[in-house]
C-alpha cells in the first residue's frame, strides 16, 4: 500500500538518530580495503602482496554489489542487510587471526576476496530509503528542495567516511596494533551496520519491493545512461586511492610518512563542504554542466598536485581537489536517483559504490607498485589521469543526453504525436517513480512534462 504523504520533514520522518546511525554504518565499508592493505603489508613486510589483497577486497565488492542490490530491490533491505551484515563482520573478525597464523598467499586472498562479496554497502541503501520516503511520503512541494539538501548530505556523508575511515585505520593501526583497524570495523559492522538494517526506515524500501509489480529488468540498469555514471564514480573513486596512496609514498620519502593521514584531510574538508553547498547551486546550472566543470577542477587541483615543489603548495592543491570532487559526487548520485529504473534504485546505488570501492582499491594497489617500483613522481600524476578520465566521462555523459533527446524528437515526429518533452537534469526525479509505461525516473518525468 502506498505510503500517506504528510508536511513533515525528513528528519522527522526519519528519526533523528537515523543519520548518525546510517554514517557509522558507512565506515566499515570505507575502512575494509585500506585496514587489509595495511594489515597483510605489515605481516608480510610486502606492499605487493598488501595491494593484492586489498584489490581482492574491491573485486569482491563490485562482483557481489549487484546482486546485493537486486536482492535488495526484490526481498526490502532488512531480509538481505542483516545476514550479510553479520557475515561481513564475522569475516572481518577472522581475517587478523588467518594474517598472523601465516595462511599461504591463496587463503589469504580468497579470505579478503570474501569480505568484499559481504560487504554492507550501506551508503547505498541509505540513499535508496531516503529518496523512497521523499518520493512517497513528503508532500510533493517539499521534494526538490528536501531532494537536493538530501542528496548533498548523503555524498558528503561518504566523502567524510571516505576520508575518515582510511584515517582511522592509520590511527588505530599506529597506536594499538595493525591488526585493530580490521578487528574494530568488524565490531562495526557486527553492530552498527546490524542496528541499520533494523532501523524502523528501511521499511520504506521494503514497501516499495513488495509493490513494484513492474520492477524494470536488471539489463536496464546496463543501459549507457546509467552505465556512464558507474564509471564517473569509478573515476572518482580511483582519484581517491591514487591521491591516498601517492600522498602516503612522498610523505614516506621524506621522512614524514604520519604526516599523510593529516594532510589527505585537507582534501576532505573542501570536498565535503562543497559537497553540501552544492544543493545551494542554482537550478540553471544543470547537472550535466556541473559534472564537467568540477571534473575540470579536480584536473587542476591534481595537476598542482603533481607539480607541487613544497608542503605549503600541496596543501593548497589539496585543497582544490576539494573543491571538484565533493560535487562531482553529489552530481553523479543524484544523476542517478534521476536515472534510476524503476524498482532498481539499489541496485543502480550499489553499482555506483562497488564502482567506486573497486576503483580505490585497484588505484591502491598500482599506485602503490608505482611508486615503489618507478618512482614517487610518477605516482603523484596518477590522480591527473583519474581526472581526466572522469571529464572525458562527464563529455560522454553529455553525448548520451544529446542522443536521448535526438532520438525522443525522431520517434515523435515518426508517430506524428508532435515534440516529445526530454527529462531535464535539472528537476528532482526520485528513483522508481513511476506511471503506467514508463520504465525509469526519467521517462516518467517525460510522461508528466507531456502533460504540463
Amino acid at each position: 500500500m502506498a505510503q500517506q504523504t504528510s508536511p513533515l520533514t525528513l528528519i522527522q520522518h526519519t528519526g533523528r538518530w537515523y543519520f548518525p546511525l546510517a554514517f557509522v554504518a558507512r565506515l566499515p565499508f570505507a575502512m575494509m580495503v585500506v585496514g587489509v592493505l595495511t594489515l597483510v603489508t605489515e605481516v608480510h613486510g610486502s606492499v605487493a602482496l598488501g595491494g593484492l589483497a586489498s584489490a581482492a577486497v574491491g573485486i569482491g565488492v563490485v562482483i557481489a554489489g549487484p546482486f546485493i542490490g537486486d536482492a535488495v530491490d526484490k526481498f526490502g533491505q532488512r531480509k538481505v542487510l542483516v545476514p550479510v551484515g553479520l557475515v561481513n563482520g564475522l569475516l572481518l573478525a577472522a581475517f587478523p587471526l588467518v594474517v598472523f597464523a601465516g595462511a599461504s598467499t591463496g587463503i589469504v586472498l580468497g579470505l579478503a576476496a570474501l569480505i568484499g562479496l559481504s560487504a554492507p554497502q550501506a551508503a547505498a541503501m541509505s540513499r535508496s530509503r531516503v529518496i523512497a520516503i521523499i518520493r512517497d511520503r513528503l508532500l510533493p512541494q517539499q521534494r526538490q528542495r528536501t531532494y537536493s539538501r538530501a542528496m548533498s548530505y548523503e555524498s558528503a556523508a561518504d566523502e567524510t567516511a571516505f576520508v575518515i575511515g582510511p584515517f582511522l585505520v592509520g590511527i588505530f593501526a599506529s597506536f594499538l596494533a595493525p591488526w585493530a583497524p580490521v578487528a574494530i570495523a568488524a565490531a562495526l559492522s557486527l553492530v552498527f551496520v546490524t542496528a541499520f538494517a533494523l532501523h524502523p526506515t528501511a521499511r520504506a524500501t521494503s514497501s516499495e519491493a513488495e509493490e513494484a509489480v513492474e520492477r524494470a529488468p536488471f539489463t536496464a540498469v546496463l543501459r549507457p545512461r546509467v552505465m556512464v555514471l558507474v564509471g564517473g564514480t569509478f573515476a572518482i573513486g580511483f582519484f581517491f586511492g591514487a591521491v591516498l596512496t601517492s600522498l602516503t609514498a612522498d610523505m614516506e620519502a621524506q621522512g614524514e610518512g604520519s604526516q599523510a593521514g593529516l594532510l589527505y584531510g585537507m582534501l576532505g574538508i573542501g570536498s565535503a563542504a562543497l559537497a553540501l553547498a552544492a544543493a545551494a547551486l542554482p537550478e540553471r546550472f544543470s547537472q550535466r554542466w556541473r559534472w564537467l566543470v568540477f571534473a575540470a577542477v579536480m584536473t587542476a587541483g591534481s595537476v598542482a598536485y603533481a607539480t607541487a615543489d613544497s608542503r605549503s603548495a600541496t596543501v593548497v592543491a589539496l585543497l582544490v581537489m576539494g573543491l571538484g570532487v565533493g560535487p562531482a559526487l553529489v552530481t553523479i548520485f543524484s544523476l542517478a536517483g534521476h536515472r534510476s529504473p524503476a524498482g532498481r534504485s539499489t541496485t543502480t546505488m550499489t553499482m555506483l559504490a562497488s564502482g567506486l570501492t573497486l576503483a580505490q582499491a585497484l588505484a591502491s594497489a598500482i599506485t602503490g607498485a608505482v611508486a615503489e617500483r618507478v618512482s614517487v613522481d610518477v605516482a603523484l600524476v596518477l590522480p591527473v589521469a583519474a581526472a581526466v578520465l572522469l571529464v572525458v566521462l562527464g563529455a560522454l555523459n553529455v553525448a548520451i543526453e544529446r542522443r536521448e533527446r535526438s532520438s525522443g524528437a525522431a520517434s515523435a515526429a515518426g508517430t506524428g504525436l508532435g515534440p516529445v518533452p526530454v527529462a531535464d537534469d535539472r528537476e528532482p526525479v526520485l528513483a522508481g517513480a513511476s506511471v503506467p509505461g514508463a520504465t525509469t525516473a526519467s521517462d516518467a518525468l517525460t510522461e508528466g512534462a507531456g502533460r504540463s
